[in-house]
């Protein structure tokens, strides 16, 4: 009799991801044209920009360090041109301290499943935006945490007052001591969007420490650099004074803004406990992200490569949010019902259909989409709890601006054929 595995607790809980699934779809169909993935531009790669990296660091045959292991908090110059950069658009951060809180991961994801894995166990609870990340919440299922929506109002803005009846209830029912952490996705939100404005990032804070819920609070901000006409305002948790009695963990990314094939992300987090943590489980996952692909990212940085690549890629994705949005405005979907703000940077348009219409992975809209040959990521996956079936994630990233419209209008022809 073959024997077979007994796996843990994490392990049984194992799935696939959505994602996957998605892509499956796009790779069994070559004429699919997808807007799922939130891919970024293959056209504006930053090619030259690798190459004299690679080539700069040859150039010295006999410092070879960068070809070796790296250190598992990350290169001690990436990080302290990272903190740099970051003290730049964050006025009275010290770059000295924040290098020092600052770690390199393999992509903000990888942050991510660190941080929930030294706060949480099975049963905890963590508070997400609405929507949110729906990878995130794929993870928090994983690993057995109960993801819960910070109450929004009819404009996406959340909802101080609903919040603290939120927390009045889970005080009632004694879940308060379960919570471990807040998460929102803060600039250019993915799926929505939307970026959190001053009064919300305080009201936020206030009401939590209202109630006694001083927990970790993790501040996603891997699209904040790819804004079109300016950048968003609103400092983050890190300098932000309301948040000063709450253990931060502010998460940004290379992938974004430069090339998400390196994989690198990183995290500045303020309690030193809590970071220790974190780097003593990546020490377990890999002992340090990939030296090389810090150290090309190093050389970009010292020669503001990442200020060059985004002079390109920002108005690129301008474009390109222009050519999806005008695509579906023109062909009537709006006196349809359908309801989306123009993208102000990220790369999303997030897409309310008619209540009525149910746009789910499983729906006969969804089919209909694909056998047109348009991928789309479902709202439905984008909701920690009370998940509304009217919503659609569209990706301008990764499709050029004629792909984009004819995307566009295979959508909308399925629209006009369930008659919303």
């Amino acid at each position: 009799m073959k024997s077979v595995p007994i796996f843990s607790a994490l392990g049984r809980r194992a799935r696939p991801p959505t994602i996957a699934r998605l892509m499956s779809l796009a790779l069994d169909n070559p004429r699919l044209l997808s807007l799922a993935a939130g891919f970024t531009d293959n056209r504006t790669l930053p090619v030259a920009a690798v190459q004299s990296a690679v080539t700069t660091l040859a150039g010295h045959p006999r410092d070879t360090e960068w070809l070796q292991y790296g250190t598992n908090q990350g290169r001690p110059r990436l990080r302290e041109l990272l903190a740099t950069r970051l003290a730049a658009q964050e006025s009275g951060l010290d770059v000295r301290a924040t290098r020092d809180r600052l770690f390199v991961t393999n992509g903000s994801q990888q942050a991510l499943y660190l941080s929930m894995q030294v706060l949480c166990d099975p049963g905890d609870i963590v508070l997400v935006d609405r929507p949110s990340y729906f990878v995130f919440l794929e993870m928090l299922t994983g690993l057995g945490v109960e993801a819960r929506s910070l109450p929004v109002d009819a404009a996406g803005k959340i909802d101080a007052p609903a919040l603290a009846a939120l927390l009045a209830r889970m005080q009632t029912r004694g879940e308060l001591a379960r919570l471990k952490a807040v998460y929102f996705v803060s600039y250019f939100s993915n799926p929505s969007g939307r970026s959190l404005d001053l009064a919300e990032k305080n009201a936020l804070a206030t009401t939590l420490a209202a109630h006694g819920a001083i927990v970790p609070v993790i501040e996603d901000a891997a699209y904040r650099e790819l804004w079109f006409a300016a950048p968003p305002p609103a400092p983050s948790v890190l300098t932000l004074p309301a948040w000063d009695r709450f253990p931060r963990l502010y998460l940004s990314t290379l992938t974004k803004p430069f090339a998400s094939g390196l994989k690198i992300g990183y995290g500045v987090c303020t309690d030193a406990d809590w970071l220790a943590r974190m780097l003593h489980t990546k020490g377990h996952h890999d002992f340090g992200t990939a030296n090389l692909n810090q150290a090309v990212c190093e050389q970009v940085l010292a020669a503001d490569g990442l200020d060059a690549q985004l002079a390109v890629s920002r108005p690129a994705y301008a474009r390109k949010m222009r050519a999806l949005h005008t695509a579906l405005a023109s062909a009537g979907l709006p006196a349809r019902g359908w309801r989306w703000r123009e993208a102000e940077g990220g790369l999303y348009l997030w897409l309310e259909a008619p209540v009525s219409l149910n746009t789910g992975l499983d729906s006969a809209f969804c089919h209909a989409c694909v056998e047109a040959g348009v991928l789309y990521v479902p709202g439905e996956l984008c909701f920690g709890d009370d998940a509304p079936t009217n919503f659609i994630r569209l990706s301008y990233g990764v499709l050029a601006e004629p792909e984009l419209a004819e995307a566009g209008r295979r959508f909308a022809s399925v629209v006009g054929t369930f008659g919303s």
